[in-house]
């Protein structure tokens, strides 16, 4: 059983012949007294942090842990975030190829449209200067005939 200041504030030494002088123990006895409570103080202020210590220990721990699980839902999330970013990115590509091809065909139908209307246009080009020809031929022929000597009227 541990020994409390009440013990030794208590204690009493037998009266003995040539035993130790009664004064210088019990000032002895009083210091003791007074380091033994210092200590039993002290000891008990050491309790107390520890224990304040070990629930800051426990509280670090544990914020530890809440910033360990926050990183790696961090890391998770910008994995999932690139991977999003990534499918969307592959997805913009393809629309714009896709997109692109259209209006290559769009563009191409166009030319092959354009180049028929040219032909078009030539042939009834063609066409109507075979008819100016063959119109002025004709007209080139009633004037050669009409212009004869006998068609041409007298002058006086």
């Amino acid at each position: 059983m541990p020994l409390t200041v009440l013990d030794i504030a208590n204690k009493e030494f037998k009266v003995s012949l040539r035993g130790y002088n009664q004064d210088e123990v019990d000032e002895f006895l009083d210091e003791v007294m007074r380091n033994y409570e210092a200590v039993i103080r002290e000891n008990d202020e050491l309790r107390q942090s520890t224990s304040g210590m070990g629930e800051k220990l426990e509280h670090y721990r544990q914020l530890e842990q809440t910033l360990q699980n926050t990183l790696v839902v961090a890391q998770s999330t910008a994995e999932e975030m690139k991977q999003a970013a990534r499918k969307e990115a592959e997805l913009v590509v393809r629309e714009a190829e896709a997109r692109a091809r259209e209006l290559m065909q769009k563009a191409e139908h166009q030319v092959a449209e354009q180049q028929q209307e040219v032909e078009r246009l030539r042939r009834e080009t063609d066409q109507f200067r075979a008819r100016v020809k063959s119109l002025l031929e004709s007209q080139l022929a009633l004037l050669t005939h009409d212009i004869s000597p006998a068609a041409v009227p007298a002058q006086t």
